[in-house]
């Protein structure tokens, strides 16, 4: 029987400290499996899926081997997205807080250019970014790779997906070619085999069983029709009523379409897709996650790197054509003990691919009848509300300011205050909607921190 503790490992006593105090109790599959190859120098290839603990599987050995006396980047993790990159980010900080001095910063495109400059001016150990700004970053001469000892494709199958290809070929290929490669993914195609080729030696490979549980995932595939699609969505909608769900649709244009057809059916849905700009996307994903909107409808490339919690339902307006990104999707919701959700809809000519699925994860899928679903009225407001502060950390705002303005003076209950997302020139508070309004006229009227600042109700 192998020993998933953390402790069995050639780790310094500093390290399993820290991990201990972040609540790191015994290693998940994919960290068992991975990071003793990490320690020892090895490439990888990974297979496994997000929310496995992937970040901390190379987190932890990359930062094992770091020469902290050595003020150079040792470290390229390339992510798909930026969201992805800041998760990534944040999570090498705290696996890193039990040494000092090390820096780890984050580069990704839609920010600001100058302050990166500045920041790697300061020097830094690990960089996380998006492949496209790290390239520019590189062609400034503003970051230099001669010191790179391992090299990190995190999601590296939606880096594909994204046309990043070549740019991931351009930046290995100005490291030091003895470097080590680990290259994590969730599906396994021909790209990546190709990838693997061409950057790894002798990659060790590993790989954590994607399938899912009937007895955490309740999945229902239902027959529609082509025209019918829609309102066979809004049918599933009614009938089951998530608090929160992704609906995944195969083009962009068919996302916003789906969005507003939910959106005139009462539900609060917004797309996300790849023609959104950085703020549009950031307030999207703010209130899907702080529970002021209850429905995204996304691509798969532009779900990637999302980190979801307590996602009631999955659903598939179409099936994908990649039996393993069928999974992968589904794989959001049902997670941390909780019960999951997942219907799709297709069509007779798409019976092929729920056969493919069936071959997939080994055994039959269960179908449903629309005709015997519910069409309930929708009584799903979202149970917060989302008020936008043109304030950010650039004008020194912090979470603490704009709590203490709403329980002070206001004398809003701190229960009824949510999640606070600070961004660099704007802010975002979820209000439970009872007090919303009084929130609002408050804030409006008020000052943070000795300022006024002008606040309006996102939709």
């Amino acid at each position: 029987m192998s020993d998933s503790r953390f402790s069995s490992l050639a780790l310094s006593k500093e390290m399993l400290a820290n991990l201990e105090s972040l609540g790191y109790k015994a290693m998940t599959p994919i960290q068992e499996q991975s990071i003793p190859h990490v320690l020892q120098g090895k490439d990888l290839i990974a297979r496994a899926k997000t929310g496995s603990g992937k970040t901390a599987a190379f987190g932890i050995g990359l930062l094992s081997r770091l020469n902290v006396r050595k003020y150079r980047v040792q470290t390229l993790v390339l992510c798909p997205t930026r969201e992805l990159a800041d998760q990534v980010g944040k999570e090498l900080r705290r696996l890193a807080r039990f040494t000092h001095n090390v820096k780890v910063l984050t580069l990704c495109g839609g920010m600001p250019f100058g302050p990166q400059i500045g920041s790697l001016e300061h020097g830094a150990h690990i960089v996380v970014g998006t492949p496209g700004r790290i390239q520019e970053h590189v062609r400034k001469g503003t970051l230099k790779l001669d010191d790179i000892t391992t090299l990190v494709l995190d999601e590296a199958d939606r880096m594909l997906d994204m046309g990043f290809r070549d740019a991931i070929a351009d930046l290995a290929s100005q490291t030091p070619s003895n470097r080590q490669t680990l290259l994590f993914s969730a599906t396994y195609p021909e790209g990546i085999q190709d990838i693997s080729r061409e950057f790894q030696r002798k990659p060790v490979e590993v790989s954590v069983e994607s399938h899912h549980d009937d007895t955490v995932i309740e999945q229902r595939f239902f027959l529609t029709t082509r025209n019918g699609r829609r309102e066979a969505l809004i049918k599933l909608m009614c009938h089951y009523q998530p608090e929160s769900a992704v609906v995944f649709c195969n083009t962009k244009a068919e996302c916003q379409e789906v969005a507003n057809a939910l959106s005139d059916e009462g539900f609060h849905a917004q797309a996300i897709h790849g023609d959104l700009d950085q703020r549009d996307r950031d307030r999207v994903l703010v209130q899907f996650a702080n529970k002021s909107s209850s429905v995204l409808v996304a691509t798969d490339v532009a779900a990637r790197g999302l980190d979801i919690k307590d996602l009631q339902a999955v659903i598939n307006y179409e099936v994908t054509r990649d039996a393993e990104v069928h999974i992968h999707r589904i794989g959001r919701t049902g997670r941390a003990g909780s019960k999951g959700l997942a219907l799709s809809l297709y069509t007779e000519k798409e019976q092929y691919k729920i056969e493919d699925i069936e071959a997939y994860q080994m055994r039959p899928v269960e179908y449903g009848a629309l005709a015997e679903l519910k069409n309930q009225p929708v009584d799903i407001l979202p149970p917060m509300v989302t008020l936008n502060i043109d304030g950010g950390k650039k004008n020194k705002v912090r979470p603490g300011d704009i709590l203490g303005a709403l329980t002070g003076d206001a004398g809003i209950l701190g229960k009824y205050v949510g999640k606070i997302d600070i961004f660099d020139f704007c802010a975002y508070v979820a209000i439970d909607r009872s007090v919303a309004n009084r929130a609002l006229k408050h804030l409006q009227s008020g000052k943070i921190k000795g300022r006024q600042f002008r606040v309006r109700k996102l939709r």
